[in-house]
C-alpha cells in the first residue's frame, strides 16, 4: 500500500503511527488470528475485517473470521470472491470453540463486550491476545491493545493506516474490502464523518482496482423483497413527536413473521425520517424475534449527542448515531426511551 495513504491518515489526526506500530508489532508475532466483529455486521465491519484478513494473508498469517450473526447476503461476495475463511455462529457454535488455535483475536469495529454476544464467556482463561480496531466513541478497557480513533469516518480508514505502515501491496481485493467499508459507513460519502481524507482514500482505492458500479449496485440495488416489505411496515409505524422533532418507528415480532424479513433488513431503516426537515433525532424500536433485549437504534442531525443519550441506557456509539438494547416488553422499552428523548429534546 503506497506510503501516501498513511501518511494522509497521521496529517488529517489520525491514529499515530507509535500505536499503529504496536498493533502491527503483536500481530507479526501470531502464527494464526480469529477476526471478529459486532453482531448484525453492517459493510464497516465486514469490509474491515475482510481487508485485515487480506493483509494477514500478504504477510503469511493465517487468519478466519468468526461472525456473531448472519452474514448479510449482499456483503457476501467479499468473502466468497477472496476464499476468506469464516464461520457463522448463529449456525451454532463449535464445541469447543478451537480458541487454541489463534495466537490474538483482533475486534474490528467494536470495542464493547455487549457487541459480541457469548464470546466474553468463551474467552474465559483463553491466554491469547485481544486486539481492538475500532473508531466508536464507545469503549471498555479489556483488550490488550487498542487502535480506537473516533474522528475516523469509518474503521476501515484505519486499518487502511495499518495496512500502509505494514507495507502490505494494495492490490485490488484490499481496495475493494477497504472501499465497501468506507462507502457502506459515509452512506455514499454522504454523511458529515465524511472527511477530505475520506474522499482521498476512495480515489486511491479507486486507482487501485474498485468498480464502483458494482459496488453501488451490491450495497444500494440488492435488496431482498423482504426487506422492502419491512421498509413499508417501518414507515407505517411513524410517529412524530416533539413538534416534529422526534421521529421513531417500530418493528414488531409480527412485522418480521408477516414480512419473511430478518434483523439484518433492518439496516439504514434508521435513516429514512431524517429525510424529513423539522425531525432532529431519529428512533428505531425493534422486538427481538427470540425474547432477547429490545433493541432501539437512534441517529441525530447533530443537535442532540445520541452516544451521550444512549450511555444512560448502557447503549453507546456515535455522536450522530448510535444505539441500546433494554430487558424489557417492547412497549416498557419504547416507551421508557421515547420519554426521555422527548425530555432532552425539551431541555434544548
Amino acid at each position: 500500500m503506497s506510503g501516501d495513504v498513511a501518511e494522509g491518515h497521521l496529517a488529517e489526526g489520525c491514529v499515530a503511527n507509535a500505536d499503529v506500530d504496536r498493533i502491527i508489532a503483536a500481530l507479526s508475532q501470531c502464527r494464526r488470528v480469529l477476526i471478529t466483529t459486532h453482531v448484525r455486521p453492517d459493510g464497516d465491519a465486514l469490509g474491515a475485517s475482510a481487508a485485515m484478513a487480506l493483509g494477514l494473508r500478504h504477510r503469511g498469517i493465517d487468519s478466519e473470521i468468526l461472525l456473531l450473526s448472519h452474514l448479510p447476503s449482499k456483503y457476501s461476495f467479499i468473502f466468497q470472491e477472496n476464499a476468506i475463511a469464516w464461520h457463522d455462529v448463529e449456525q451454532g457454535w463449535p464445541q469447543p470453540y478451537p480458541l487454541d488455535r489463534f495466537d490474538a483475536l483482533l475486534v474490528v469495529d467494536t470495542g464493547t463486550w455487549s457487541q459480541l454476544p457469548g464470546l466474553r464467556e468463551r474467552l474465559d482463561g483463553w491466554r491469547g491476545r485481544k486486539l481492538v480496531i475500532d473508531h466508536h466513541l464507545t469503549q471498555e478497557d479489556w483488550a490488550d491493545q487498542k487502535l480506537v480513533q473516533t474522528t475516523a469516518a469509518a474503521a476501515g480508514e484505519i486499518v487502511a493506516q495499518l495496512l500502509g505502515r505494514w507495507d502490505v501491496p494494495l492490490d485490488r481485493a484490499i481496495a475493494t474490502a477497504l472501499f465497501l467499508a468506507i462507502a457502506s459507513d459515509t452512506g455514499w460519502f454522504q454523511f458529515s464523518n465524511t472527511r477530505p481524507h475520506t474522499l482521498r482514500l476512495a480515489a486511491t482505492l479507486m486507482e487501485a482496482g474498485v468498480d464502483t458500479d458494482r459496488m453501488y449496485q451490491m450495497l444500494y440495488q440488492n435488496e431482498r423483497p423482504q426487506r422492502l416489505a419491512l421498509q413499508t411496515r417501518a414507515q407505517d409505524s411513524l410517529e412524530l413527536l416533539a413538534d416534529g422533532r422526534l421521529a421513531v418507528m417500530r418493528i414488531s415480532k409480527a412485522d418480521f413473521e408477516q414480512t419473511g424479513a430478518n434483523v439484518g433488513d433492518t439496516e439504514n431503516l434508521i435513516n429514512i425520517p431524517l429525510q424529513i426537515r423539522t425531525v432532529e433525532v431519529s428512533m428505531l424500536a425493534v422486538e427481538p424475534r427470540d425474547g432477547g433485549p429490545v433493541r432501539i437504534s437512534l441517529r441525530s442531525k447533530g443537535s442532540v449527542d445520541v452516544a451521550a443519550f444512549a450511555e444512560q441506557f448502557g447503549g453507546g456509539g456515535h455522536a450522530r448515531a448510535s444505539g441500546l438494547k433494554l430487558a424489557d416488553t417492547f412497549q416498557g422499552a419504547h416507551d421508557r426511551v421515547v420519554a426521555a428523548m422527548v425530555a432532552r429534546l425539551e431541555q434544548a
